[in-house]
């Protein structure tokens, strides 16, 4: 089945030989810098298991995932092998292990005497307590920095601590451990693994993944660089491949926004975050041309944070069709700000004739508005008064921005036109997050050459 060319030196074995490379070292600290989807976890799943169920096993074990649907799906992991292995193991449930700080883990209970707690990201769910720990897409935390000064000292009686992850970033403190690693001397005594989404495909992983998935999955017609350029097709753009397949970090000193910025502001990927609840809602739209997106923002004010309650991108569609979809949430929302640019006149004069103009902002790209309407995105980001949803699509789109300064000394925005449009999301946001402000900015060239600004108050907002 299947028309992979390589397969796993051995086949019969449960794991590849990365994935027990990884299983068999013992090392006090381990870090492996992996890509997406390549079973990294689910071997870590089965080494934790047969550690904790083992007769005379010393110490439980910690897991930390990036949310409570990873927490869960990695204690699934845990049970499934634990049959497959024959050891006696009990699904306790969730419980709670903190009740002050209200936090909880899913826990299954060996033999043994001893239990596999898996919770979501909180730092704190890792103080006071001993044992081995498992710090599962590590990068992805809000914190990682913080999360390994909590977690760290839980070995200081035994066992070990494992980081697992893909990169977020060339500033992330995970790039920063690995630097230490291969730059610095290793002071920590790292035992560092790398495994790219080409070194698992070197080592029988597609012929393994061919033999788990539908006979009619059409992966079953590929060899190893089919698909590699399958996955490399579907990724949002390059930088996101590199980063998340071939563990090459996003470059931070070149990106508007950082990667650990962005995460701080996602919601869990299980979020049920579009449902607003009672406060007053903003919206951004950003017009798109023959090529880009239209898409319409909205966020919800809730004491000094904006919720992201709603993002629908429209393409290649008619004009009327489009106001179909966005006049009902101009209609809902205290205030919209739009792109008056180019076509976008025309829709700005139209969603003010029929809402108003104390309703309705007609915004002109120029650089100085961009300025004007980045920086208060960004700050809103490093104050975390702002929450965006877990999407990769978005994520690209935020990342795309970046500032350059011209031989003048101005700031200039731009972003790589990709087949999914030109940062649209991103200044849909910045004009929603411009929307809820009080202040909208307005820059317009005067015949000096210098340039003035207009500012218009409408008494609500932050």
């Amino acid at each position: 089945m299947g028309n992979a060319r390589i397969k796993p030196a051995n086949p019969k074995a449960l794991l590849l030989a990365y994935q027990a490379k990884w299983v068999a070292d013992t090392a006090r600290l381990k870090l492996m810098e992996k890509s997406r989807q390549i079973g990294i976890s689910w071997g870590t799943a089965y080494a934790g298991t047969e550690r904790t169920a083992q007769a005379g096993a010393r110490f439980d074990q910690w897991v930390s995932s990036r949310d409570d649907l990873q927490a869960r799906l990695f204690i699934e992991d845990c049970k499934m092998w634990a049959q497959v292995l024959g050891l006696a193991a009990e699904d306790l449930g969730e419980k709670v292990i903190d009740e002050d700080k209200k936090i909880s883990a899913y826990v299954l209970s060996f033999a043994s005497g001893k239990r596999i707690h898996s919770m979501s990201s909180n730092p704190d769910a890792q103080a006071g307590k001993r044992g081995g720990r498992i710090l599962d897409e590590f990068a992805l935390h809000p914190d990682p920095r913080k999360l390994w000064s909590i977690a760290y000292p839980g070995i200081t009686w035994g066992g070990n601590m494992e980081l697992i992850s893909t990169h977020r970033g060339s500033n992330n403190f995970f790039n920063g451990l690995i630097r230490e690693v291969r730059e610095g001397g290793n002071p920590k005594k790292i035992s560092l693994h790398r495994v790219t989404l080409q070194d698992a495909l070197d080592q029988g992983f597609l012929h393994r993944l061919q033999q788990s998935i539908s006979p009619e999955d059409p992966i079953q017609e590929m060899d190893e660089a089919e698909y590699y350029d399958f996955v490399r097709s579907g990724c949002a753009d390059e930088e996101s491949f590199q980063q998340e397949y071939m563990c090459h970090p996003a470059d931070d000193d070149v990106a508007f926004l950082e990667y650990d910025l962005i995460a701080a502001c996602e919601y869990p990927a299980d979020a049920k975050w579009q449902q607003p609840q009672g406060g007053r809602l903003y919206a951004g739209i950003d017009i798109g041309r023959k090529k880009d997106l239209t898409v319409l923002w909205v966020v919800e004010l809730l004491g000094d944070v904006l919720y992201t309650r709603h993002v629908e991108c429209l393409r290649n569609m008619p004009k009327g069709e489009q106001e179909k979809a966005l006049w009902p949430w101009i209609e809902r929302c205290d205030r919209t700000a739009i792109d008056a640019t180019g076509l976008g006149i025309g829709w700005a004069d139209d969603a003010q004739a029929k809402f108003g103009e104390y309703r309705v902002e007609a915004v002109t790209f120029t650089s100085r508005s961009k300025e004007a309407l980045a920086y208060p995105l960004r700050g809103k980001m490093e104050d975390r008064q702002l929450r965006i949803p877990y999407d990769r699509e978005i994520r690209a789109d935020l990342r795309s921005v970046t500032k350059q300064t011209t031989a003048a000394g101005n700031i200039r925005f731009t972003a790589e036109r990709t087949p999914d449009g030109h940062a649209d999301r991103f200044w849909a946001l910045a004009l929603a997050v411009s929307a809820a402000s009080c202040e909208v900015y307005e820059w317009d060239p005067v015949s000096t050459g210098e340039r003035m600004s207009r500012q218009i108050t409408r008494g609500y907002g932050l």
